[in-house]
């Protein structure tokens, strides 16, 4: 698995989403509860970054119709959303954030 650097750890704060762009692939970065994740940043109800949606309690909600999606697993967990979106391996190495685009989910 190829890791690559899309930001560096000083760039996130807590429970606020950072939109970084991998390859023409659009991510969210979230750190929240101590945890790091990187979701796809489109919404799979509507074509909408997730990036300007508030996260709470692992979850990160689309600003727009409120649907919610799992940041561990991608699964939405509220309508009108149905299908997940793709998570991706994401890891901290020094000051990079690095992520892969292969498909946890």
């Amino acid at each position: 698995m190829t890791f690559v650097r899309v930001c560096g750890a000083d760039e996130l704060e807590d429970d606020t989403p950072k939109r970084v762009e991998l390859d023409g692939t659009p991510i969210s970065v979230v750190q929240t509860e101590g945890e790091l994740f990187a979701i796809h940043d489109i919404c799979s109800h509507a074509n909408v970054s997730l990036a300007e949606g508030e996260v709470d309690d692992c979850h990160i909600e689309c600003w727009l119709h409120g649907s919610r999606f799992d940041l561990r697993s991608g699964k939405p967990d509220s309508l009108p959303a149905t299908r997940p979106v793709p998570v991706y391996p994401v890891k901290i190495e020094g000051d990079d954030v690095l992520v892969s685009l292969t498909q946890e989910s």
